[in-house]
């Protein structure tokens, strides 16, 4: 099954006190580069996500980022109160009314809310974060994040293979002509080379037979394309294997278009015939685009 190496995922989680929001994406690349941006201060969290995602993936360039906040349902503070302070401060307002009634002075009553604006009678911290613990509850999260990437990197791989195999069936179709129309060709050669031999017999005295039989020999061979063809049928046939087998198979596939493209090019020095040699720029155009899709696959 062919399997992109272009995906996109998100997902958003709670549990531990913190909510959050993956973020997991990936383009073709040559090998597997992983790029992480998460909280470095939940321990031993981005060695862990790199590991997962080496042992799920096998190429592309991958980034995973991660958003974390302290879930606020739970509050995000804990407020408790300085008793020492709120004691010294209860003391000193009834000194101050004591000596204001000595005085004959009438103030007012404080609140509870003027009592409670005193600089560290609220004492407001963060409750403790147990690191342990959330990272738990991340890397449970992360294999239904990693479902849902890899379904979608399998969905346009689906596409992908279509794609390739319509541009296979496109090579077949043309690999036919080109020979109809390398023995078409020969046939024309042939006579344009006696004509050619002929005259050369009439205006060279001597000219040695066996050396001339070799020189027709080598230049029929450099003239023939038929092993040509028959590796562009083997290619296309190990192409389609490769499309239907499991796993990553797309450096294979990448070395085969180059194989692919070979055999075209010595096509085209061959052709020595106009009609073959658009089959074999027809050839070179569907090669070209067949490899840039085989860029994608993993």
């Amino acid at each position: 099954m062919t399997v992109s190496m272009t995906g996109f995922a998100a997902r958003k989680g709670q549990g531990a006190g913190f909510s959050w929001t993956w973020d997991l994406r990936s383009v073709n690349g040559k090998g597997l580069d992983v790029r992480l941006r998460v909280p470095d201060w939940i321990d031993g969290l981005e060695h862990m996500l790199k590991t997962e995602l080496a042992a799920k993936l096998h190429r592309g360039n991958v980034s995973l980022s991660l958003k974390l906040a302290r879930d606020e349902s739970l509050g995000a503070e804990a407020i408790r109160l300085n008793t020492n302070i709120l004691a010294g401060v209860l003391a000193a307002l009834k000194q101050v009314e004591d000596a204001a009634m000595a005085a004959g002075v009438t103030l007012g009553q404080p609140t509870g809310a003027d009592v409670l604006a005193v600089r560290g009678i609220i004492d407001a911290t963060a409750p403790e974060t147990d690191t342990v613990l959330i990272r738990a509850a991340l890397l449970a999260d992360l294999d239904p994040l990693l479902a849902e990437f890899k379904a979608m990197r399998a969905a346009e791989g689906a596409a992908l293979n279509a794609v390739i195999l319509a541009q296979l069936d496109r090579i077949a179709d043309v690999l036919p002509q080109a020979q109809a129309e390398a023995e078409a060709r020969q046939a024309t050669a042939a006579g344009a080379l006696r004509t050619q031999i002929a005259r050369l017999m009439e205006a060279s005295e001597g000219l040695d037979p066996n050396r001339l039989a070799q020189e027709l020999a080598l230049i029929a061979v450099k003239n023939d394309v038929t092993e040509e063809l028959d590796r562009l049928t083997a290619h296309v046939a190990a192409a389609r294997a490769l499309l239907g087998e499991m796993g990553p198979v797309g450096r294979k596939f990448d070395f085969l278009t180059q194989e692919f493209m070979r055999e075209a090019n010595t096509l085209c020095s061959k052709s020595q015939s106009l009609a073959l040699t658009r089959i074999g720029l027809d050839l070179k155009t569907v090669i070209d685009q067949m490899r840039e899709q085989v860029q994608n696959v993993e």
